[in-house]
């Protein structure tokens, strides 16, 4: 009897061991389960954050009867918010996981948004030459972030809209961005120094554009601040001188046809739109 009984403690042990060990491995594959269901998630999300891309919406059906002498201009910047929508969306893929919260309204639906601004904005001027110019046209410009197969509007397809921040391609400008670009600053040509004698009819919409020059070169400062270390070796090449001279462009055409409206319209002016950036 009293050496039964260390065998039965032994065999307790042992099963106490073996109890141990299962629930031990069931641990080990609970853990692994977990691990391999956070690895799909994070997976998963990098796959739906890749499947994105850009809505606009359609500026064709919103314009009114386009005049023959504007058709060719007008359709080759319907054109061009194509090619936009798709550069977008290019980058928009290529940029998957990069920068912060805002990185994609920051750097892609921002500037495509200011690109799709000055495009319209010269479908309308176009239009206004020989009849009434389309007004509220600017509301078809911010773009949003959808899901894959959604339709992506720029000349004819249809599409839905509305939020929104800056892209394009300056001449000459610094290509750098990171680090590097924290004591920068941007640069640009002065636009009144090259004006001829502004007519007194002209002289309220030259300023008030003169003005809204300096605040896009103030913003695009602001936005180049906020953004350091976001983006690869172009990103302020593409998300904020680009989007930049496109304004400016818009803004200096304005500027150009005021003046012309009275008097010999000033011309390569466009010149002065690309801008730099500078230690």
């Amino acid at each position: 009897m009293s050496r039964a009984l260390p065998k039965y403690n032994k065999r307790r042990v042992v099963m106490i061991g073996g109890a141990s060990a299962v629930v031990l491995s069931a641990a080990v594959i609970a853990g692994s389960a977990l691990a391999g269901e956070s690895h799909d998630t994070a997976q998963n999300a990098t796959t739906k954050a890749a499947a994105n891309t850009v809505n606009c919406p359609a500026v064709a059906p919103s314009l009114p009867a386009v005049p023959a002498s504007a058709k060719a201009e007008v359709d080759r910047n319907l054109a061009l918010l194509d090619t936009q929508i798709a550069e977008a969306n290019k980058r928009l893929a290529d940029t998957v996981g990069q920068g912060g919260a805002n990185f994609v309204q920051n750097a892609i639906l921002g500037p495509l948004k200011d690109k799709r601004v000055s495009t319209i904005d010269r479908i309308a001027i176009s239009i206004g030459r020989t009849a009434a110019k389309p007004q509220g046209l600017d509301a078809l410009a911010p773009c949003t972030l959808g899901a894959a197969g959604a339709a992506a509007g720029g000349a004819g397809a249809a599409s839905t809209a509305p939020s929104a921040p800056a892209t394009a391609q300056a001449g000459g400008a610094d290509t750098g961005a990171g680090a590097a670009t924290a004591a920068g600053t941007i640069t640009c040509p002065d636009v009144a120094s090259r004006l001829p004698a502004v007519p007194a009819s002209a002289k309220a919409e030259v300023d008030r554009n003169l003005a809204l020059l300096n605040t896009q070169i103030a913003e695009a400062n602001k936005r180049l601040a906020d953004t350091v270390g976001q983006g690869g070796a172009n990103f302020v090449q593409n998300a904020i001188l680009g989007p930049l001279k496109d304004k400016r462009a818009s803004t200096i055409d304005r500027i150009a046809i005021s003046i012309g409206r009275t008097a010999a319209k000033p011309t390569g002016l466009d010149t002065l739109a690309a801008c730099t950036l500078s230690k």
